[in-house]
């Protein structure tokens, strides 16, 4: 009977120290959703640009895109 007390003590802990990690601002597992890819890191648009805008120079430099398709879809998101 003590061991199944002692047994449900640790495992209740655990879980306790789980949710805490888990929780902790360091760690940015579910929180931060799609606006942590923006702006950050190599898949992020280039000084504050908008999204669209830096995904469309990428594939642009990419050569997925033409000049006439670059400017036209250019035009459509900042206007």
């Amino acid at each position: 009977m003590g061991f199944m007390i002692l047994f449900w003590i640790v495992v209740i802990i655990g879980v306790v120290y789980l949710v805490r990690y888990l929780a902790r601002p360091g760690t940015d597992r579910w929180r931060d959703g799609p606006q942590h890819w923006q702006g950050s890191g190599p898949q992020g648009s280039p000084q504050g640009k908008s999204g669209a805008l830096g995904i469309l120079e990428e594939r642009y430099a990419r050569g997925e895109i033409d000049r006439e398709e670059f400017q036209r879809r250019k035009s459509d998101l900042t206007s």
